[in-house]
């Protein structure tokens, strides 16, 4: 149960970052929503609105701001921006937040120069503070509506992360607990390249069996790529997992499967849109593939997807490679 109102910043003022912002000041804290740019700040306390999110008004107690300094005071810290550009922020903010801080990783990716994950990078940045990750089925259009949804925060210590969630969590925004933190951003980054591969199948109207089939064995690559790190296969058979595999791979509201869709109608280059929302997809693809091959792991979406994207191989022989494949036990190397 929440004992005091927290003042919290936001770096990353895109859809979910303002989606989380209003989580926050819906229970009574107050949120400095940071924005690179200072249009995009002045115009979400002008309107109250976030354009990528029109049809829901933001919270009251949430301040869009261009300053740094406005998060100087943050008793916990939100870290919205895109998996890529995590060390990039973390690395402007390293002058003002050098004292022990709760930092809560709410994107979802791998880095792909690095191959680090991105609590890796928190912890190499701002050895101080404490990571969490918040992973799971959500979009910001749901949250900003206050439409039911269950999403997991992961820390190194369980009790850490169920006060942490008990701080953040509503009625509608139910946060459930884990210590495994690897784990919890292992479904959250590699789901979103097996939402690629679902995407391409719906663009290419392979059909709802075919899709079932994908979400299945995309799974399988899930539970052998985290059985290889360590992760607890109990955590991906959770929200941040299968939950959100589920999700992801079936809605248009995800951006990485209707960049596939696009991709698989042809209507898009596998180098993805030149502007607009990340499609986090397309560099953790490239990690996740680098991973397994150094480790020696058989895990034919994830590379035919990464394959596409380099233009190595064209969606049809993906189709004719995956299909030709040869037939064996259901659970081997699960």
């Amino acid at each position: 149960m929440r004992t005091r109102a927290l003042s919290i910043g936001v770096i990353g003022a895109g859809a979910w970052g303002t989606a989380l912002g209003c989580v926050a000041a819906r229970n009574g804290h107050t949120v400095h929503l940071w924005s690179r740019d200072p249009e995009r700040a002045a115009l979400l306390n002008r309107m109250r609105t976030h354009p990528r999110l029109p049809d829901a008004t933001l919270a009251p107690g949430v301040h869009a701001t261009e300053r740094r300094e406005d998060l100087l005071g943050s008793d916990l810290i939100l870290l919205a921006t895109p998996a890529q550009a995590l060390r990039q922020n973390l690395q402007s903010f390293s002058d003002l937040l050098e004292r022990p801080l709760p930092m809560v990783i709410c994107a979802k990716g791998i880095e792909t120069t690095t191959r680090s994950f991105l609590s890796d990078i928190v912890e190499e940045l701002m050895p101080k503070s404490e990571p969490f990750v918040l992973s799971g089925p959500a979009f910001a259009a749901d949250v900003m509506k206050n439409k039911p949804t269950a999403v997991t925060l992961a820390g190194r210590q369980l009790q850490r992360a169920t006060d942490l969630a008990a701080q953040l969590s509503l009625p509608t925004f139910r946060i459930y607990s884990s210590a495994d933190l690897l784990g919890v951003q292992l479904g959250g980054a590699v789901k979103n390249v097996l939402a690629i591969a679902c995407g391409i199948s719906d663009g290419r109207s392979l059909g709802d069996s075919t899709r079932a089939a994908l979400i299945t064995r995309a799974f399988s690559e899930m539970l052998r790529f985290g059985n290889s790190l360590g992760v607890d296969p109990l955590t991906l058979t959770g929200l941040s997992g299968l939950g959100d595999l589920v999700l992801t791979c079936s809605s248009l509201q995800s951006r990485n499967f209707s960049f596939g869709v696009a991709l698989g109608r042809g209507e898009m280059t596998a180098a993805g849109p030149g502007e607009g929302p990340t499609i986090e997809g397309i560099p953790t693809a490239r990690a996740v593939t680098a991973i397994a091959a150094e480790r020696g792991l058989d895990l034919p979406i994830c590379q035919a997807v990464t394959m596409i994207l380099a233009g190595k191989i064209t969606i049809e022989e993906a189709i004719d490679q995956l299909l030709s494949r040869p037939l064996r036990s259901e659970l081997v190397q699960i």
